[in-house]
């Protein structure tokens, strides 16, 4: 192998490593978004029918039901996405950064500051 193609071979798969982490970042953010969106959906039906806990553990089993090769529906992921959406809600300029950062962080820095997944109060 010439050198010409070893640069080649490695400008290429330095392109490969460099697509697939922007398409984690990309999909990372979308299901940011959608974790956000769910939980405030669940917030503002629970405030509009006055519906308690047992929405979060019907719509877990619908879910999981319908999207069976999906993961992230559990029953405490749900209670997690709205506890999300609680947490940032009223903070704009940590809203812009929920996107940007893994959920697994979010849930690290919720548990930290000691906000229950199941407090139905906020």
């Amino acid at each position: 192998m010439t050198r010409e193609y070893l640069t080649f071979l490695n400008e290429i798969k330095s392109r490969i490593v460099t697509a697939r982490i922007q398409a984690i970042r990309s999909v990372n953010k979308e299901l940011i978004n959608l974790y956000w969106d769910i939980g405030k959906a669940i917030v503002e039906r629970q405030e509009q029918f006055g519906w308690g806990k047992g929405v979060v553990e019907q719509l877990s089993r619908d879910l999981t039901n319908e999207y069976a090769n999906f993961e992230g529906f559990s029953r405490d992921n749900l209670w997690r996405m709205r506890m999300f959406y609680l947490a940032y809600k009223d903070h704009a300029k940590l809203a812009r950064l929920v996107p940007v950062l893994p959920w697994g962080h979010h849930i690290e820095r919720m548990e930290l500051h000691g906000l229950s997944v199941y407090d139905t109060k906020n």
